[in-house]
């Protein structure tokens, strides 16, 4: 198990997240157990200012993940329940289709990587 997920500093290219993709009860499922890699799920809210801030901001970061997933937790009550959502916006860790949980942690990039780096050297476990 690689739980090497050192931050790599270069240019903004290389630091930022690309792919970004949007989640619902009706595929999350699938596509978490078979995406390669690291994700950061993130659920978030329109009416959550928090949320607004997040969703700008989380792509440009240096982040050890390949892809962020978004979860619109006013449209996706199945996910909100199963992930046990209890604040937003929430984020949590799913490498090559284990979940690491949930990440608690200030949303800057230094506090963010520790959080991923940290969740990492959890036990893995099934989806909720």
């Amino acid at each position: 198990m690689n739980t090497d997920l050192k931050c790599r500093q270069t240019d903004i290219s290389e630091s930022s997240i690309a792919a970004q993709l949007e989640l619902t009860d009706l595929d999350a499922d699938r596509l978490l157990l078979d995406l390669p890699g690291t994700s950061l799920l993130v659920f978030t809210s329109m009416g959550c200012a928090s949320c607004r801030w997040a969703r700008q901001a989380l792509p440009g970061m240096a982040l050890p993940a390949e892809r962020l997933c978004w979860v619109d937790a006013g449209h996706n009550a199945g996910l909100v329940t199963r992930y046990e959502v209890f604040h937003l916006p929430a984020l949590f860790l799913v490498r090559d289709g284990q979940f690491f949980g949930a990440l608690q942690s200030r949303l800057t990039p230094n506090d963010l990587v520790a959080a991923m780096s940290e969740a990492a050297l959890r036990p893995a476990e099934e989806l909720p």
